[in-house]
């Protein structure tokens, strides 16, 4: 029997503000001589939710800002109530959903920890067992006595993970909160979720925009948009498909919301007519592929004949951190535009690009360097990874770069000694 059963679960708010005294009067009076009330726009955050969730199974849920996926976790954690459907959980639930719900700042952290506690349905007796282990993996011995009105952000969620995860709960649930604290202290969180998951068994509903983290922790994925389920499997699957779609709302936006004249500086001697990207068999494509071959083809119109010009392609992210330029300066013969259409290719051997968003830049310039067409965000794409998973590839930088991995392992002489050790040759 799953642990967690949701069917057909809707939750729908009303938009826009409290309806005031004169309009509820109003109203009144409008339903007294049959005439038709003004309603208040309704908003389905949840709309007709149905899965399951076995015990010990960890799933994690993804999805765009305003998606539902904290409105699904309080439900879950009986915080909220749904509009239609139904709830069913079978066990105690230690959520972790909003930092500083139950926390009183006039109260110390120690007193904290017993009022968080009785919250959360942990009786005293068990919390003084705990108390030490709580102080001691939150790192705060020192503060522990001392109101928490004067702790940091950081301080009251590191206290409050400490807490939550101490709970012997049947269902854990947490919404972003394991990117907490320092990078140690991170580190610390990872390690006791992947000890709740993999030794104690732990049932997990997991919330996170660290992609790469929910494909790591969780046995299954359920990707939510506009309130509803829209994927659910595995993680790989799941991640792959988000990537896809949060590169292609990207490209929407930079595209439909970015007006490119306002990124052009040009003398009128040349103008840019088109860019396309080409694929490695020469057909236009409004994707790359990282470590593909790719070109990058421009239509120049020239109003006369210029000589000895310098002619740079560039990539940089939409938020406009420059990655690389392929530029004409050290070719043997000179660079010309002739007047007229001009047609030119930057043949790229392997896209070095990782899979993400990414914009073109192009500049023209004399033989004075003097610039006659410079322009940013001329064409946004996606670049997609072709054999190796997003969330297996490295999880900082924007370059891929080609690498060759050796490991030589030498076997210990005690028989014993089952630790080897290995050396990395780049």
């Amino acid at each position: 029997m799953p642990i967690i059963e949701v069917n057909h679960l809707t939750k729908e708010y009303q938009l826009g503000h409290i309806t005031s005294l004169k309009e509820t009067a109003l109203n009144a009076m409008r339903r007294l001589t049959f005439r038709p009330v003004h309603k208040r726009e309704r908003f389905k955050a949840l709309d007709d939710v149905s899965f399951t969730v076995e015990e010990g199974e960890v799933l994690g849920i993804i999805g765009h800002n305003g998606a539902g996926k904290s409105t699904l976790l309080k439900h879950l954690a009986n915080i909220s109530k749904p509009t239609k459907g139904k709830v069913i959980v079978r066990g105690t639930v230690a959520p972790l959903i909003e930092v500083g719900a139950g926390i009183n700042p006039e109260l110390t952290g120690r007193e904290n920890i017993f009022l968080n506690g009785a919250i959360l349905g942990m009786p005293k007796k068990i919390i003084k067992q705990k108390l030490d282990e709580i102080i001691d993996f939150s790192e705060l011995e020192q503060f522990i006595d001392t109101p928490m009105k004067r702790y940091s952000s950081g301080m009251k969620i590191k206290l409050a993970f400490s807490i939550a995860t101490s709970i012997d709960a049947d269902v854990l649930i947490v919404d972003e909160v394991l990117a907490v604290g320092d990078l140690a202290f991170q580190r610390k969180c990872f390690d006791r979720m992947e000890n709740l998951i993999k030794r104690q068994g732990r049932t997990v509903l997991l919330v996170s925009h660290n992609i790469r983290q929910v494909a790591r922790m969780c046995s299954r994925v359920c990707l939510i948009d506009h309130g509803k389920i829209i994927a659910d499997g595995l993680p790989s699957d799941v991640c792959e498909a988000f990537y896809e779609q949060s590169n292609q709302k990207i490209v929407t936006q930079a595209t439909q919301g970015h007006n490119t004249k306002h990124n052009i500086r040009m003398s009128g001697e040349v103008d840019l007519e088109k860019i396309e990207l080409l694929d490695e068999n020469g057909n236009e494509t409004q994707e790359l592929v990282t470590g593909r071959p790719a070109t990058i083809r421009c239509h120049f119109n020239a109003n006369d004949n210029i000589e000895n010009v310098e002619i740079i392609y560039g990539f940089h992210t939409t938020d406009f951190i420059y990655i690389a330029s392929m530029g004409t300066a050290h070719l043997k013969h000179a660079s010309n535009l002739f007047q007229g259409k001009n047609i030119i290719d930057c043949n790229i051997e392997r896209v070095p690009l990782t899979p993400g968003v990414f914009a073109v830049r192009i500049g023209v310039f004399d033989q004075f360097r003097r610039p006659i067409f410079y322009g940013e965000t001329l064409k946004v794409f996606p670049v997609r990874s072709e054999n190796i998973p997003v969330t297996q590839m490295a999880t900082l930088g924007v370059v891929d770069i080609p690498a060759d991995w050796k490991f030589n392992t030498s076997t210990p002489r005690h028989e014993n000694y089952n630790n080897s050790h290995a050396s990395v040759n780049l």
